[in-house]
């Protein structure tokens, strides 16, 4: 994992190697172990990076790297078949000097082209000059694991891993007034309608599965998505055992190449399914060699994660490092956390994982597998039952199947009613039902300045699922709105510290088996994730495959927001969007109404997030 930034220009001179040294400098954390420079001979290409070295330590590993004396190119995260795909080039002719994943995306792209993307399985984002003809191509992986932003002012292309790269180049920093009333109002980080956009006027995100190609000459810029998942492909005749056994198969190939690294490995192990079913492959997979997990705190929680945690790391043996989380701590950090996500966030649970990467750092493990993505492709939240029992009512099998006995039973008490079965036989109606909802509680939240509203609420947004059955609310969750932003707080927080966050269950493989089964094999007798559970029942404690509460990363936000030097926080957040105009005056004699993250009118959590947007 690296860091990456650049400027192709139409016309050499406008910009040059001390503007792409600025650049650089900004991302300095997120590569400590080195740095390069790079321009074309006509100055129109320049490319920057900053290296964390993982694979290949050595300097034939350095960026920006060329290829065929053709290819120059800046690459962030990993392709983890590199060692199966060079060997299918090297049958193809091509040679190499290096052991990197970054010079078999050279020789794939000689060889295939654009289509290389097709080949890779990994977190990337990365950015080619092809010098013979004299064009630009970059592309980003399918979930948005690694982050890509450009700038374009006509004629000159700007990109970087992040914003304040841009923001070093001199690009203007103007805060997205339509993404902040979505944020304040309804939670939203992202525009699910327009992926592309930022917080941030004229700052753009290349969106997940896509890539970018510019060529100077014609100051065209054309974006394509190379990656999709398929909803009508759907196995409705596997069975039990091959649907158990080929998720076990592809889950342990995906967890075998995430180890694949040159520097200690180590995990993120929460307590849950997700890290601990992820802790269990790995034990198997090192046939029980000893490495180290991290896990985050929350002394003031009854049900404490901690304890699941311990029970798994003393079960296989392992090195367990915890990090304590506090408010204090929190307001300590707030700072450099906001400095480092750049877009606001929606909960305390960014400032969690920040520390878990933080004492990462502190014991010298440079990676760690996590488990982000699980919950998005296997119905791991509360909320995915009721579009599971609409299926089962649409189609005449909720009574029989006992679905919703079985879930009150092991303690899910998500509601169903009349209202879920109208939406089950008309889902267009719903989604135009749940589309107004949403609107009108955006306009009617109070403390809103007038004018912001007037203006704002015009391009106002809410995006419901396409598809009203459980594999079509997890492909929205998955791929337009949900999983990305997870996915940014990972990246940002992981960099910040120099660590490189690995995640097994976003293999596009392992993702798009998982789609192709029937919803049954997500939820069945009650139990969420079904398919992990029976794949890691062998494996773990039974308390952990089976465990019916679900907790979640979620810190106690609502107790820390009773903190007195917390409130000061946020009455200070509340003053500076009263003076930006998007609040009224009057917000500031109200007392601080503490919430936690998933409350749906978690105001307080938003402006004091939001006022970083104005620093």
């Amino acid at each position: 994992m690296c860091g990456i930034a650049g400027i192709i220009q139409s016309t050499s001179g406008q910009y040059n190697s001390g503007h792409l040294q600025k650049m650089t400098d900004a991302l300095s954390h997120r590569g400590p172990d080195g740095e390069g420079h790079w321009q074309d001979a006509e100055a129109k290409a320049l490319l920057g990076h900053r290296r964390l070295s993982i694979i290949d330590l050595s300097d034939a590993g350095s960026q920006p790297m060329h290829y065929l004396g053709r290819y120059s190119i800046v690459h962030n995260g990993e392709i983890y078949n590199y060692i199966e795909l060079k060997a299918e080039l090297q049958k193809k002719g091509y040679s190499f000097r290096s052991q990197t994943d970054t010079e078999v995306i050279l020789a794939a792209y000689d060889c295939w082209q654009q289509d290389c993307v097709d080949h890779f399985d990994g977190m990337f984002a990365f950015a080619i000059w092809d010098d013979k003809e004299k064009s630009f191509f970059a592309a980003r992986d399918r979930f948005g694991e690694k982050p890509f932003f450009y700038h374009y002012d006509g004629s000159n292309l700007f990109f970087a891993s992040e914003m304040k790269a841009l923001w070093a180049a001199g690009i203007e920093k103007r805060p997205n007034l339509k993404m902040l009333f979505n944020f304040i109002t309804i939670g939203y980080t992202d525009n699910p309608a327009k992926r592309e956009e930022t917080f941030y006027e004229n700052i753009f995100r290349l969106p997940p599965a896509s890539s970018l190609l510019f060529s100077p000459a014609q100051n065209e810029i054309l974006i394509e998505q190379y990656w999709d998942l398929d909803l009508q492909a759907v196995n409705e005749t596997i069975t039990d055992h091959d649907a158990i056994e080929k998720f076990t198969y592809l889950f342990s190939t995906s967890v075998k190449r995430r180890l694949r690294s040159d520097v200690a490995v180590g995990t993120s192990l929460s307590g849950g399914l997700d890290s601990s079913s992820i802790t269990a492959f790995i034990h198997t997979i090192q046939q029980g060699n000893n490495y180290s997990c991290f896990t985050a705190s929350f002394p003031e929680l009854e049900n404490n994660d901690l304890f699941h945690a311990n029970k798994v790391a003393e079960h296989f043996g392992l090195q367990q490092h915890i990090a304590e989380c506090s408010a204090a701590g929190m307001m300590k950090d707030w700072n450099n956390i906001c400095y480092h996500q750049e877009e606001p966030f929606g909960s305390a649970s960014a400032y969690a994982q920040y520390k878990v990467y933080e004492l990462a750092k502190e014991q010298d493990v440079k990676v760690l597998l996590d488990g982000q993505g699980a919950d998005e492709i296997l119905a791991g939240y509360h909320k995915y039952y009721k579009w599971y029992w609409q299926e089962l009512f649409r189609n005449r099998k909720l009574r029989k199947s006992k679905e919703i006995f079985w879930a009150r039973e092991i303690g899910i008490n998500e509601s169903f009613d009349y209202r879920n079965m109208i939406a089950s036989y008309f889902p267009a109606f719903a989604s135009i039902v749940m589309e107004r909802q949403y609107l009108l509680r955006a306009l009617k939240q109070e403390d809103l300045a007038k004018e912001f509203v007037q203006q704002q609420s015009k391009e106002a947004y809410y995006t419901p699922p396409e598809h009203f059955d459980l594999n079509g609310v997890l492909y929205f969750n998955t791929i337009t709105h949900g999983l990305e932003e997870l996915l940014r707080y990972a990246d940002r927080n992981s960099m910040a510290h120099g660590r490189e966050i690995r995640l097994p269950y976003l293999s596009h493989e392992l993702v798009e088996f998982v789609f192709s089964l029937p919803s049954h094999f997500k939820i069945r007798n009650g139990w969420n994730k079904w398919l992990l559970r029976e794949s890691v029942k062998e494996k773990l404690p039974h308390t952990s495959a089976w465990r019916r509460d679900k907790v979640g990363f979620e810190p106690p936000q609502k107790s820390w927001m009773q903190d007195k030097q917390v409130q000061e926080a946020i009455q200070e957040a509340r003053r500076c969007l009263v003076n930006k105009g998007v609040l009224k005056k009057e917000v500031l004699d109200k007392k601080v109404i503490p919430s936690a993250a998933f409350e749906a009118e978690n105001y307080e959590w938003r402006y004091f997030s939001a006022a970083l947007l104005f620093r």
